[in-house]
């Protein structure tokens, strides 16, 4: 199993999550966070060391790994705007996932 962490541009989300939800994936987090990544966007204060901290979305998905890069894929494509500061996407190993109302272990718990 793997985690896949995406950080996007907020206007792009819902075109985000249909991509991963058309790939039978149906089981994600969003959240609106701020942080900026290897080339900050720039700021009228960032000349006084206070660095600009755009709102991104962030999207966790737990998804087996005959399935990541599919997830990724769709992520690129449907994320994508040809311009910088676009996002990042990180993939984790996860260890195992338990499904709570079950117990069910592993795979079959995501």
């Amino acid at each position: 199993m793997k985690q896949v962490t995406c950080y996007i541009r907020p206007h792009r989300t819902e075109i985000v999550k249909g991509a991963i939800a058309a790939l039978g994936v149906t089981g994600l987090s969003v959240s609106d966070v701020r942080g900026t990544g290897n080339s900050a966007e720039s700021s009228p204060w960032s000349r006084v060391g206070v660095a600009a901290l755009p709102i991104r979305t962030k999207i966790v998905v737990a998804v087996v790994d005959s399935m990541v890069d599919e997830v990724i894929e769709a992520i690129l494509l449907s994320a994508r705007t040809g311009e910088e500061n676009d996002g990042k996407i990180f993939v984790e190993s996860l260890a195992d996932a338990v499904r709570v109302r079950t117990g069910e272990h592993g795979d079959s718990a995501v």
